[in-house]
């Protein structure tokens, strides 16, 4: 009976569309979600790229489940390959990088978000692998907003590199917690403002995901025709009844 309340309650938790936030000055679009609730996506059954909007959620309604938003993932290369560790539904994709090189990407430390068998957490890419493996998701991405409660340390606060992004972080209660800037926002953040979102949002641990070409869709959005990407993070509920 406990299993089945529990069960209960984490589905009921599960919110099918982000809530939109003005902090700082700045709209944000924040999604909190269980993270029982969330899948990567990157290749389907046969191993084929998804690249859009509507072929990942056709990919989570084929596994059984609803998508209800799904954001892209973390930065990726030419051919939509992802930059770095991709793990999916179990099944590494991709290896871990840790080459050095310019971009978001490799502004040290970068990180990695990741659920396994305690649930989600957001790890600097040097702490992997973590001890108890069993990781059913990952990706990985940079740079590392915040680690520890502690913001990256070569962000600028004063900077005026302001831009649309997204990111993931994890909450001090486990949750997971996605957000990314309005394209209507009165002005975007600095990525040292972007770390202090996650925080101000209960997070001591948080991910940068990608930049300009960053979308968060839910509903019938998510159907609608989309540009290439290369991974896809979904938050899935049960599969629909007929």
């Amino acid at each position: 009976m406990r299993v089945i309340v529990l069960l209960l309650f984490l589905a009921a938790c599960v919110r099918a569309a982000p809530e939109k936030q003005m902090i700082g000055g700045i709209t944000y679009h924040v999604l909190r979600t269980p993270a029982s609730a969330v899948r990567l996506v990157w290749k389907d059954k046969d191993g084929r790229q998804i690249r859009t909007f509507p072929e990942a959620a056709a990919h989570v309604t084929a596994a059984g489940e609803t998508p209800l938003t799904i954001m892209n993932g973390g930065i990726f290369e030419p051919g939509g390959i992802p930059s770095g560790l991709l793990i999916q539904d179990g099944k590494e994709w991709r290896p871990v990088n840790r080459n050095q090189g310019r971009g978001n990407f490799f502004l040290q430390p970068n990180g990695i978000f990741l659920i396994g068998p305690d649930g989600a957490a957001v790890i600097r890419t040097d702490e992997y692998p973590v001890p108890k493996g069993g990781i059913r998701q990952a990706v990985q991405s940079g740079p590392l907003l915040l680690r520890n409660g502690k913001v990256h340390p070569q962000f600028n606060a004063t900077s005026e590199s302001r831009l649309h992004r997204n990111g993931v972080g994890v909450s001090r209660t486990g949750e997971v917690v996605f957000a990314m800037t309005d394209f209507r926002s009165p002005k975007y953040p600095n990525l040292h403002e972007f770390a202090e979102l996650f925080r101000q949002l209960g997070c001591d641990d948080a991910l940068f995901l990608d930049g300009d070409l960053s979308q968060m869709r839910s509903g019938k959005e998510i159907l609608k025709p989309s540009s290439d990407f290369g991974s896809f993070i979904a938050v899935v509920g049960p599969a629909a009844k007929p």
